[in-house]
């Protein structure tokens, strides 16, 4: 806990932005990510793979620090489909530490989305923390509004996640990062500093800021009367 408070401290000093911005700031960038890569010509995520997913991750602008060697640190959200007849549901705010992020030599902001797709990885957002790739498998996403998500690593990840640096937009495998829930970013926006299991499996209404987010979410994706199973 000590070097995660340590690591926690000093990427603040590098990227005091981050650590400043208030959650429903956070939440209207993670909406801005999500239209911007989506309505990217031909350069998006697969609608197929969004329709399918029980829960997507959006961190803006992922940080480095130049001097820390593996020293990465975002903040974002969760949001899954509780009832996938209604759409999307409430975020869940969460960190994530470390991985490898394809930053550009001397730090660089990262945008970074993770595709849940079956209800292990799902439940991986219950707990205190875990690792992608290790507690969950996951795979580079394809990039592309009509690509066709037929490959084995794309039919048995349960993560697939995607990167966005300098305009860049590419799928990624984030093979080590770590996500843990946020009960401080919780609080500011619900009020009490509640567990991410509080809000994302109970059908919690979503506060009035999470709004453009679930609207970004419903606009790319359909909603399902059942999940598939990938």
């Amino acid at each position: 806990m000590r070097s995660l408070r340590v690591l926690t401290v000093t990427l603040c000093s590098v990227s005091l932005g981050l650590c400043a911005e208030k959650a429903p700031e956070r939440l209207m960038d993670s909406a801005r990510v999500l239209h911007e890569i989506m309505a990217a010509p031909d350069q998006g995520i697969p609608q197929d793979l969004l329709n399918k997913a029980y829960c997507a991750v959006i961190v803006p602008g992922m940080k480095k620090a130049a001097f820390v060697v593996g020293a990465q640190f975002g903040k974002g959200y969760a949001v899954c489909r509780t009832n996938p007849a209604r759409g999307w549901g409430a975020p869940a705010s969460i960190r994530v530490e470390g991985g490898s992020f394809g930053f550009q030599i001397g730090g660089s902001d990262t945008d970074v989305v993770m595709l849940i797709m079956n209800e292990h990885g799902m439940r991986m957002l219950d707990k205190s923390k875990f690792t992608v790739g290790g507690d969950a498998s996951v795979a580079a996403g394809p990039v592309g509004r009509t690509t066709s998500a037929n490959t084995d690593a794309y039919m048995t990840a349960e993560i697939l996640s995607w990167s966005r640096t300098k305009g860049v937009f590419a799928g990624i495998a984030l093979n080590g990062a770590t996500l843990r829930p946020d009960r401080d970013d919780n609080a500011e926006l619900y009020g009490r500093p509640l567990d991410n299991h509080d809000i994302l499996m109970t059908g919690m209404a979503p506060p009035a800021a999470a709004q453009p987010l679930i609207s970004e979410l419903d606009r790319y994706s359909m909603r399902q009367t059942g999940h598939n199973k990938i």
